[in-house]
């Protein structure tokens, strides 16, 4: 099945011509920011809140639970709105759901929180759908691949800013405090750092609302081409009556290739939720200065891992042996996060302490070292999984996404796991996780029957 879309992006005269891709790539920025975001607010909201791990974990469970419960309900709102107005009412959503850190703030009530992360994550489920389609077919099909880079790496830089902007605004007239220090001061003294830790949510949540409110007009007065579906829509209906095909919810289940896949996404989404959410809780666990910054590591090590992957894919290596050399190194580095210690800095000194970038633990930095393991999984699983599925790959897709509801449950499972076991001794769950991915590179996307 093809899907041609025709638009005037590529004949328009200067900068015009390159208004449509900078104003996707605005969006993309703005996922990695929220999304990444998360990494800074569980870790903050712990202590806000006096939260164990698991309850802690639950802002990422209800943001990544969204994408799986939002998915089709707002898929049938864009149809009706079409994807520019999708955009739109999506930046909206997502203000909204700013707004609602006010209350929550104000009343330092887990639930709202939770309620807020929720909208947030509904918002970025229409805006995602929206806008992934518009990257594809800015141009011609040649260039595809370089848009799609361009927007990866919007979208990772989003995700090494979004921390350090987070606390400077947030935590910058307060004194540096992590779960350790904060247990350790008096009664009166921590309920009053307490309080002021969640007041100060409100100001950088009302601009951000603000921004979002405003970024949402813009976008319905923006001069966007026109994307139709309907001919490759009617054209698949088309090609099903006329094969007697009534049945293609239940065929694509008889892609073995395509199933595992979307498993090995799944597992691949919760591990890089891991990676990057709890390195923060993690580290305040353990007394780590400025523990709400930690993410920033994890993402700049993506960065890294996503240039690499820019560079050499397909010219020096397949996706097959990047998803393999991911799964790989996503073993020793984990292996290493359990074994290493939790005094010596000698891994971060190596790596970047010659840069004056601040040192960490060792099982930090190999948390933190993850992001480069998980940069390559996410492009390399798709065109595996979706390889020779024809008319079925729009089906195909959906399933795939059905894959991020392993950034909800897989950190849930490691809350529970370091409650019972300790923070360090929890990431071991990530092992098997990357034993599918590797088995999925080896033989599971060449499965083509059960």
């Amino acid at each position: 099945m093809t899907t041609q879309a025709h638009s005037d992006v590529p004949h328009a005269a200067g900068v015009a011509r390159y208004i449509p891709i900078l104003s996707i790539g605005l969006l993309f920025f703005i996922f990695g920011f929220i999304t990444w975001l998360n990494g800074a607010l569980i870790p903050f909201l712990q202590m806000v809140c006096e939260l164990s791990e698991i309850q802690a974990l639950l802002i990422a469970f209800c943001f990544y639970i969204a994408y799986v419960v939002m998915a089709l309900p707002m898929a049938k709102i864009l149809e009706k709105t079409g994807y520019q107005k999708g955009m739109s009412l999506g930046l909206g959503i997502i203000a909204f759901g700013c707004l609602l850190f006010v209350p929550a703030a104000l009343s330092a009530m887990f639930p709202i929180f939770l309620l807020a992360q929720f909208v947030v994550g509904s918002g970025l489920t229409i805006l995602q759908t929206a806008s992934n389609p518009f990257i594809v077919r800015l141009g011609n099909e040649e260039s595809a691949a370089a848009r799609i880079a361009f927007m990866g790496l919007l979208n990772k830089a989003a995700g090494v800013l979004a921390p350090i902007v987070f606390t400077s605004l947030v935590l910058s007239g307060l004194p540096d405090v992590n779960q350790e220090s904060l247990n350790a001061m008096p009664m009166d003294t921590r309920t009053a750092l307490i309080n002021n830790m969640s007041v100060s949510l409100i100001q950088p949540y009302v601009g951000m609302a603000i921004a979002l409110g405003l970024l949402a007009l813009v976008f319905m007065r923006l001069s966007l081409p026109s994307i139709n579906d309907t001919s490759s829509n009617e054209a698949s209906s088309n090609e099903a009556a006329s094969s007697g095909d009534t049945t293609q919810d239940k065929k694509i289940l008889q892609f073995p290739h395509l199933v595992l896949g979307a498993v090995s996404l799944f597992f691949y989404v919760g591990v890089e939720v891991i990676a990057g959410d709890t390195i923060g809780l993690y580290g305040s666990s353990i007394g780590v200065e400025n523990a709400t910054t930690l993410t920033s590591f994890t993402m700049v090590a993506m960065v890294i891992g996503y240039a690499i992957g820019l560079l050499c894919i397909p010219r020096f290596i397949s996706q097959q042996t990047a998803l393999l050399s991911s799964a790989v190194l996503g073993l020793i580095l984990t292996t290493c996060v359990l074994l290493s210690s939790n005094a010596d800095m000698g891994i971060s000194q190596v790596l970047w302490g010659w840069l004056g970038v601040p040192l960490l633990p060792n099982s930090v930095a190999c948390i933190a070292l993850l992001g480069l393991a998980n940069a390559l999984v996410w492009p390399a699983i798709w065109p595996l999984a979706l390889n020779n599925l024809g008319k079925y790959t729009a089906q195909g897709s959906a399933l795939l996404i059905m894959g991020i509801a392993g950034g909800a449950i897989l950190p849930m499972v490691y809350g529970g796991v370091s409650e019972a076991l300790g923070g360090q001794t929890a990431y071991i769950i990530m092992l098997p996780c990357y034993c599918f991915i590797a088995y999925y590179a080896l033989w599971g996307c060449k499965k083509q029957s059960w």
